[in-house]
């Protein structure tokens, strides 16, 4: 439609049907959007528009007084209603453009489980119970400490499977481990800490959160034991002592108690992320480190290895002096644990179905493993990459021959087969030569479609 009006403008209006208010004015919003109606320029009135239109002048009043509150039209009394000037030119909305990166058919990245293998019928038997037992009260803001009934079952469940010795006033739930090491790195910064030791190799944007509050980040080499003891100077050390990532071995039993002994000497902190502890294959699960010194040991579990990284569920077992800095920091944040995947996962805990699904999933990464040595006990022994570390967690590092293809050809290989997988080299922490390998994560894939993507990493790691 087009609407000759006195000031020699003319408008197309475009609507279907009868226009109403709400149509007028999305077609006003629109020429003035399109600069159809430029700044400052004048509308006509309400009667001569709704003339020229055939409309009531009710309808054209109320469509004017919704873009005058909008902002689109001034409207000063005693003057004519004109085209606000702040929305002259609007500058364009332009997003920085992402590479379109094809996904991999084959998923063999580390540190993921087996998605399709979540519990869907314990999870909803889990989530029914705890919503019918939710108190009034539990949907209001809640403890940024996290729902009491869930850390009540982390208390049992840690101290049965894990070994760790804690109370549910010393847990904190977390949005994920990444949000438990933020909140205790600043903490920590909080009260002078300016540099921290990682393990060297370990995951770079682990490090990058200390880092980013401008701490210091100090990278100590691993040997086949743990952590080299003689070089870890800070007075605060992250560590992976069941199964360190990403090399795969376990902390010797006499460099646990060197680590442990020199915290309580010179009262140091150690930060324990126990990202997979509960999957070890070839005997029963070696017990935290926590437990050997609950005061100068930060316990970190997640549920993102057992279950699902979207749940966003991970806590901290704190000694008593960092429990309320770290409660307090959380506090503010206003990141919350989600409370409905708080209550469910804790009685998926009180049920004994947790403990199920954690059995269950053992035995398949159990078998997952063997199934990938077999295939590389099978490859030609020119070049072959042979595994380290122990049976045990969601992943395996195997080592290459220096004089075999590198890690960029590996990768470049990987693409060609549509896998996706990891190398060792952005995990060092200093610069340098170091020894190459390949990350994979053998919990990643579906149980139905492992062994076709068993077959395509076998095609990629074979020379």
């Amino acid at each position: 439609m087009t609407a000759g009006w006195s000031t020699s403008l003319d408008l197309h209006l475009d609507w279907v049907g009868r226009p109403d208010s709400r149509k007028l004015a999305e077609s006003l919003r629109t020429a003035i959007r399109d600069g159809r109606l430029p700044a400052g320029s004048r509308i006509p009135s309400t009667r001569a528009l709704a003339h020229d239109l055939g409309v009531a002048r009710g309808t054209v009043t109320r469509a004017y007084n919704q873009l005058v509150t909008e902002g689109f039209l001034l409207s000063r009394q005693g003057a004519p209603t004109t085209v606000a000037e702040r929305l002259a030119s609007p500058d364009p909305v332009t997003l920085p453009a992402r590479p379109q990166t094809p996904a991999a058919r084959w998923d063999f990245r580390p540190g993921r489980p087996d998605l399709s293998s979540f519990p869907r019928r314990d999870w909803l038997a889990a989530s029914r119970r705890a919503l019918q037992t939710t108190e009034p009260g539990d949907l209001d803001y809640g403890d940024p400490q996290g729902h009491p009934a869930l850390r009540e079952a982390l208390t049992d469940y840690l101290a049965r499977v894990r070994a760790v010795a804690t109370a549910a006033e010393r847990i904190i739930i977390c949005n994920g481990y990444t949000q438990a090491l933020s909140l205790l790195s600043k903490a920590l910064y909080d009260q002078g800490l300016d540099v921290i030791d990682f393990e060297d190799p370990s995951l770079p944007h682990l490090r990058a959160i200390p880092a980013s509050l401008g701490m210091a980040v100090r990278g100590v080499p691993v040997d086949r034991d743990g952590i080299d003891i003689t070089r870890q100077h800070s007075r605060a050390v992250v560590v992976t002592p069941a199964h360190q990532f990403p090399l795969g071995i376990t902390m010797s039993s006499a460099r646990r108690m060197e680590l442990v002994q020199l915290a309580k000497a010179e009262d140091r902190l150690i930060i324990e992320d126990d990202y997979d502890g509960e999957f070890r294959f070839d005997r029963q699960p070696i017990g935290s480190l926590q437990g050997m010194a609950p005061n100068h040991i930060a316990y970190a579990g997640t549920a993102s290895k057992t279950l699902a990284p979207a749940l966003r569920l991970a806590w901290l077992a704190l000694p008593p002096r960092l429990v309320e800095p770290v409660r307090t920091l959380k506090q503010h944040s206003g990141l919350h644990a989600p409370l409905f995947e708080q209550l469910a996962l804790a009685e998926l805990i009180r049920s004994g179905a947790y403990d199920q699904h954690v059995r269950r999933s053992r035995a398949v990464y159990r078998k997952r493993r063997e199934l990938l040595r077999d295939a590389l006990n099978d490859m030609r022994a020119n070049h072959r990459p042979y595994p380290a570390g122990i049976s045990a967690g969601l992943h395996i590092t195997l080592q290459l021959d220096p004089e075999g293809p590198t890690e960029r050809e590996v990768l470049i290989r990987a693409r060609k087969h549509s896998v996706e997988l990891e190398v060792l080299g952005p995990y060092w922490a200093t610069p340098g030569e170091h020894p190459p390998g390949v990350v994979i994560g053998y919990a990643a894939p579906a149980e139905h479609a492992f062994r076709p993507a068993l077959q395509a990493l076998v095609a990629v790691l074979q020379r």
